[in-house]
C-alpha cells in the first residue's frame, strides 16, 4: 500500500456526499482552510484511527501540525512515525487557538522552541526530546537504526568471527 493519494480520504464522509461531490462548506474545503498545514481539533483526536491509514491521509492533505488537547495513544505514536507533530494544548488554549483560527489568523509553529505563535499570542507545548530531535532530522525508526549502520556491520563481523555456526546454511 502507498502512503501517497490518501489525502482525498480525509474526513471523507465529512467533506464529500454520497455522490462523491465536494460539501462546499466543510471547513477543509474552504479557503484558505484546504491548503493548512496545521490542523486545530477537538478533543481525543485519533480515537478509533489506530491504523497508520489516518496520519497518511492528514500528511498527504498536507497537515504536518495537530492542536489537541487530547490524543488515542496510537494515532499519537503513529503520527511521529510519519512525520506529523501532534501538540497537546490546555482545553483554555484550544479554545482560544479554535477562535483565532476561525478568524483565519495565521498560526507559526516553532518546534525547537515549543512554542505556537499567533499573531500577539504565544502558547508553549511540551514534546519529549527525542521526539522532538526525530521530527527536526526527519527520522524514523529506520532513520535512526541507519545511523548506526555501522556499529551494527562491525557487531554482525564480530559474530561471525566469534559464533561462526550462527551463519552456516542448514
Amino acid at each position: 500500500m502507498k502512503r501517497t493519494g490518501l489525502g482525498i480520504s480525509l474526513f471523507y464522509e465529512m467533506r464529500y456526499d454520497h455522490q462523491g461531490k465536494e460539501i462546499e462548506d466543510f471547513i477543509l474545503n474552504t479557503d484558505p482552510f484546504n491548503k493548512s498545514k496545521i490542523l486545530v481539533a477537538g478533543d481525543n483526536f485519533g480515537c478509533g484511527s489506530s491504523r497508520e491509514y489516518a496520519p497518511w491521509s492528514l500528511k498527504d492533505f498536507g497537515i504536518s501540525c495537530i492542536i489537541s488537547t487530547s490524543f488515542a495513544d496510537i494515532f499519537y505514536n503513529n503520527c511521529f512515525q510519519n512525520g506529523i507533530l501532534p501538540i497537546v494544548v490546555s482545553a483554555d488554549n484550544s479554545k482560544k487557538l479554535m477562535e483565532l483560527a476561525s478568524e483565519k489568523k495565521e498560526f507559526d509553529i516553532d518546534l525547537p522552541s515549543q512554542t505556537i505563535r499567533v499573531e500577539d499570542t504565544s502558547i508553549n507545548f511540551d514534546i519529549e526530546e527525542y521526539r522532538k530531535q526525530r521530527l527536526l532530522e526527519g527520522l524514523d525508526d529506520i532513520g535512526i537504526t541507519m545511523n548506526y549502520e555501522q556499529n551494527i556491520s562491525d557487531y554482525e563481523l564480530k559474530q561471525k568471527n566469534n559464533k561462526p555456526w550462527i551463519f552456516k546454511d542448514v
